[in-house]
């Protein structure tokens, strides 16, 4: 036995009454009760005396206490403060137990305020909980290289392009996210694991659209009332996308202004979705919405058959069923090109019906107008041709000189 060291018995202290309790090296046991008790060290560093706990009684043993004693009494003779060292140690344990799918889970949690929508949609995520986190989810951040992200992205990197890039890109602000929570990562390993995977096979692939030409006729065959054909016309007739049209609320529809307010949380990067979209309703969409009103069911226009709203897929399918390699978010390409091939519209108007920010940062701050009547009228245009019905409130669409 080391002289002035383990003065204390195990069974003599488990029934001894409340007080301190000296082991020697100024280990103390602090006794409550009988049955109750906490370690505590008591070292001088620098100068300074430091009592450090080193766990209750009796959980703690004394053997057990005794080794804690001895390892960081070598840490005080060093020059060093215990207890530092050990939040230290413990914040490097953390680090190295901090797997992707918790690292993932809190680098979204941080970035959804600039998502569309707080990301509820999932699109964020769905990239990382399809391909990514059923293999490595499990996995210390820290330990991941480019080996493992080249691995796990390997058989979707070229049959399916989109996808793997989003992946690797969500990877890569997982790495700095991780970082940032001071975690010791390799914050290259994504761009090494794409060096590894090689270039892509990839095409760009446009949505197939539907020419403006034919667009009419396809228009007329939408004349049964149904809730896929009344949320298709109002598709073509205001060339908006399809999550503001599926999720439209009536609310959203001022028929006596003839104006659709699009929340900006709905709208796809429109200027940092922080402005609503107004969208004017021409004669033919205010007649559509009218039509659609009594099918509403929890305030949105397009209720689904079951429950929530109608889906893409759905208008997809009844494009599909007509023969039609065509899809919905074409329509939008089938407005613009015939913009472009049959009116004289400046191109600031066409691409303001389309949401579409066309001018720089410096310049919209300037330019605070939405074109909403220089939009009303190329609108109407498009609706007379598109449904074939004359109104008389039209007025001449300016033309690119005016």
């Amino acid at each position: 036995m080391t002289r002035g060291l383990n003065k204390l018995a195990a069974i003599a202290i488990k029934s001894a009454p409340a007080g301190k309790y000296g082991d020697g090296g100024s280990l103390w046991l602090v006794k409550s009760d009988e049955n109750n008790g906490k370690w505590v060290l008591r070292v001088h560093v620098h100068g300074r005396r430091r009592e450090m706990g080193l766990g209750p009684y009796p959980r703690v043993v004394l053997k057990e206490a005794r080794t804690l004693a001895e390892k960081w009494r070598r840490v005080a003779a060093e020059g060093k403060d215990p207890i530092k060292q050990r939040e230290a140690d413990r914040r490097a344990s953390q680090r190295n137990l901090h797997v992707l799918r918790d690292v993932a889970s809190d680098a979204f949690e941080s970035h959804k305020a600039s998502l569309k929508g707080d990301g509820k949609a999932g699109r964020w995520m769905s990239p990382l909980e399809l391909h990514v986190l059923p293999k490595l989810g499990e996995m210390p951040i820290s330990e991941i290289d480019q080996i493992d992200i080249r691995n796990t992205l390997r058989p979707i990197w070229k049959t399916k392009p989109d996808t793997a890039v989003k992946a690797l890109g969500r990877l890569h602000l997982c790495f700095r996210h991780a970082a940032a929570l001071g975690l010791s990562v390799d914050l290259q390993a994504a761009e090494k694991a794409k060096l590894l995977l090689g270039q892509q096979d990839k095409k760009v692939k446009n949505i197939p659209a539907l020419s403006w030409k034919e667009t009419p006729a396809f228009y007329r065959t939408l004349d049964e009332g149904t809730i896929t054909q009344l949320a298709l016309r109002l598709l073509i007739l205001t060339a908006v996308r399809s999550s503001p049209l599926r999720f439209a609320r009536i609310e959203q529809f001022d028929l006596e202004k003839a104006i659709w307010t699009i929340p900006a949380d709905m709208m796809k990067g429109r200027r940092g979705g922080t402005e609503d979209f107004l969208v004017p309703l021409s004669v033919a969409a205010l007649g559509v919405i009218t039509q659609a009103s009594p099918f509403a069911r929890d305030g949105f226009l397009f209720p689904s058959m079951r429950k929530g709203v109608l889906s893409d897929a759905t208008m997809g399918a009844y494009m599909s069923r007509a023969k039609m390699e065509a899809r919905p978010h074409g329509f939008r390409s089938s407005f613009r090109t015939w913009v472009e091939e049959q009116t004289d519209t400046p191109r600031v108007v066409a691409e303001e019906c389309l949401a579409h920010s066309v001018a720089s940062k410096v310049e919209r701050a300037y330019r605070r107008t939405d074109l909403i009547d220089k939009r009303r009228i190329l609108m109407e245009r498009w609706s007379i041709f598109v449904s074939g019905c004359e109104t008389n409130n039209v007025v001449n669409l300016p033309t690119s000189q005016s």
